[in-house]
């Protein structure tokens, strides 16, 4: 008999048919579909809390988050429960570091503004749209993981920006062997960027990790961007900031909540450039993180130890 699997995000074709061919597929939103099923596919959405865990019953093996961040997911009830949950860490980060970089520039460029003005939707006065060069620029990349490492290659390698990082956890190595400056302190690099690139994990520790002093800590030429998750940002504090010009601009791909109000005030703001949650939304991005969750979700069923476990303390867990 075929293990029933609940796929709450629509995965790309390939990937799809392999999951389809070993096992009963049921596609669905709906929590009441969860009695039953060995294994769960997520997006961003919904939450699997420890009600969602036991809702699926003790046949639930594997949790599989299609992307990086388990925000949505309860480590410590799935590890109480045996239940492995994996994600697919390196399947984004090219595309999000592209995104990062392109928001980068957009900003830098008055892409937006310049394009609302010419369409009719905006009256900008011409002397503020004026541009910024962003070579020779110091770039602040906030954490040092997989996408922050590879924006600031992009960006010093292609675009010739100083970059000044700031970890708590940084490989000090690492950062000398890419040639990058090391803050030691996030009020330091605040203090020194020209353009501040976020890309912490989302923890209790992180949550609104720039508010108002971090705000008043940059330079009022300097420009905010966020592609890591809403809630690193105070968005009242960052309104706030931008209304009274006391830094030039931001731009972001992710809110606090998710969806974003339509009546959000960041959206009424002539400095700022948003999307709507699209930096890994791109073909090769949802292929690798489709192609990543479909195959560690069978290799959990199939018994053998995925190679990204977010929790290893509950290994091998109900899968034994």
């Amino acid at each position: 008999m075929k293990h029933k699997i609940w796929v709450g995000y629509d995965l790309m074709p390939e990937p799809l048919a392999l999951l389809e061919a070993e096992t009963e597929t049921i596609h669905s939103t709906n929590p009441a579909d969860l009695p039953g099923v060995a294994g769960v596919i997520l997006g961003v959405e919904p939450t699997a809390d420890a009600v969602f865990m036991d809702q699926a019953g003790q046949t639930l093996k594997v949790i599989a988050r299609h992307g990086i961040g388990v925000d949505n997911v309860d480590l410590a009830a799935a590890t109480e429960r045996g239940i492995l949950v994996v994600n697919t860490p390196d399947a984004p980060t090219e595309s999000t570091a592209e995104h990062a970089v392109a928001l980068l520039l957009a900003l830098a460029k008055q892409v937006a503004a310049g394009d609302r003005n010419l369409r009719g939707t905006a009256n900008i006065p011409h002397h503020r749209l004026q541009g910024t060069e962003v070579r020779g620029r110091t770039l602040g990349v906030v954490g040092f993981g997989r996408i922050g490492r590879r924006v600031a290659e992009i960006c010093r390698q292609g675009l010739q920006m100083r970059i000044v990082v700031f970890d708590p956890y940084l490989n000090q190595s690492q950062a000398e062997a890419m040639g990058v400056a090391v803050a030691d302190s996030l009020e330091v690099l605040l203090d020194q960027a020209d353009f501040v690139t976020l890309h912490p994990a989302f923890t209790p520790e992180t949550r609104h990790l720039i508010g108002t002093l971090e705000l008043r800590c940059m330079k009022p030429t300097a420009f905010l961007i966020n592609v890591s998750r809403g809630p690193v940002v105070d968005e009242v504090a960052l309104f706030r900031a931008l209304e009274t010009r006391q830094i030039a601009g931001a731009a972001m791909d992710v809110f606090d909540p998710e969806p974003p109000s339509p009546d959000n005030p960041l959206f009424r703001m002539p400095n700022v450039v948003a999307t709507p949650h699209i930096s890994s939304f791109t073909d090769l991005g949802r292929e690798a993180m489709s192609q990543g969750a479909v195959e560690q979700l069978l290799q959990v069923l199939r018994g053998e130890r995925p190679p990204s476990l977010v929790n290893p303390e509950a290994w091998p867990g109900r899968a034994a």
